[in-house]
């Protein structure tokens, strides 16, 4: 199969292409190498994708109509995975515009490439986010997710309506995947597990948002790469049970599909952090502050449909996950623990 795979430079991307790419599939990745974040990271990430045949990368902007449709155009792609967007819930507080024109402008356009040129699947990243003000948990699909806190999250529930809308209209097969806080080698300077390794081994103070009591479904990237693979595998049908007078959230009469990818096993954060000060043999720091704007104190995921639709099953423990990042992260920093 040809696969078109957005964001290929950002975290969740490469390790989604790189593992396409090594059971034999072609794959074109997009991504504008933004300064959300360090640039020679994602450099790096891109240039381990280069080292295979079988890829190619677009430097495009999603909100880039013309170069869309222009690439969808040409390269005919069989199915599409849909990474890219502007992350960070807390960024889009201050920056709302980079949000909408990324997320929900971005997002139409690769809908419109996959309506115009016979796409057979589109898989995209939703987000844990679009739960909001919800605290029933764990959180299931079959949800109500109407209270955001946040435009990010606002972004990520528009994404999953526009793919219902293009379901509907011109039965194109699309599943959403509403992502639990994901970590792993090769994450993001953003994240806390980055922020947390990188400070206590340098001696300097953590940020501990509400005062370290939230939970957190922690998922390991390799484990989040298998469901969205599993997925795009599985392509989206509709619900023949779907009834109209109780409409269920989580499925359709029409082929689309949203699913919860977690690890369904909630960590504290002080608990997350104690794993972490374990592993680097050094003691953190802490600053305990109030929880942050647009933040959910807590996270859970319910994955009993993507279970029992293609086998998803979570295989990596917390420690282990947070072991693989610091080795990771010394081995790429070239930082010494002694």
């Amino acid at each position: 199969m040809k696969i078109l795979v957005t964001g290929a430079a950002g975290f969740v991307g490469f390790s989604t292409a790189r593992q396409l790419l090594e059971r034999g599939e072609t794959v074109v990745g997009l991504d504008n190498f933004n300064d959300y974040y360090d640039v020679k990271l994602k450099e790096a990430r891109a240039a381990l994708l280069g080292e295979y045949k079988n890829f190619h990368m677009v430097r495009c902007n999603l909100q880039d109509r013309g170069s869309i449709e222009a690439l969808f155009a040409l390269q005919k792609f069989d199915k599409v995975v849909h990474l890219g967007a502007q992350a960070g819930v807390r960024h889009s507080i201050d920056h709302p515009h980079v949000y909408i024109e990324t997320n929900i402008v971005g997002t139409m356009n690769i809908l419109e490439g996959c309506r115009h040129n016979d796409v057979q699947h589109l898989v995209y990243a939703s987000s844990s986010s679009v739960y909001g003000s919800n605290t029933s948990m764990p959180f299931t699909i079959h949800q109500n997710v109407d209270h955001p806190l946040a435009l990010y999250g606002v972004t990520k529930k528009a994404n999953e309506l526009m793919a219902h809308s293009y379901s509907n209209l011109y039965g194109l097969p699309t599943t959403g995947l509403r992502f639990f806080t994901v970590y792993g080698p090769w994450g993001r300077p953003d994240m806390a597990l980055f922020l947390f390794t990188k400070n206590i081994i340098e001696g300097k103070p953590i940020d501990v948002f509400n005062y370290g009591k939230h939970r957190r479904d922690f998922t390991y990237v390799d484990d989040i790469v298998k469901g969205v693979i599993g997925t795009m595998d599985h392509t989206a049908e509709a619900n023949p049970d779907w009834d109209s007078n109780d409409p269920d959230p989580g499925t359709s009469n029409v082929p689309y599909r949203v699913y919860n990818i977690g690890n369904r096993r909630p960590v504290e954060l002080l608990q997350y952090i104690k794993i972490i000060e374990d592993a680097v043999g050094k003691k953190a720091e802490m600053n305990l502050l109030p929880l942050q704007p647009g933040d959910v104190p807590d996270s859970h995921a319910s994955t009993e449909a993507l279970v029992r639709d293609i086998g998803y099953e979570p295989s990596t423990p917390v420690e282990v996950g947070v072991q693989k990042f610091i080795e990771w992260y010394l081995d790429y920093y070239k930082v010494s623990l002694k």
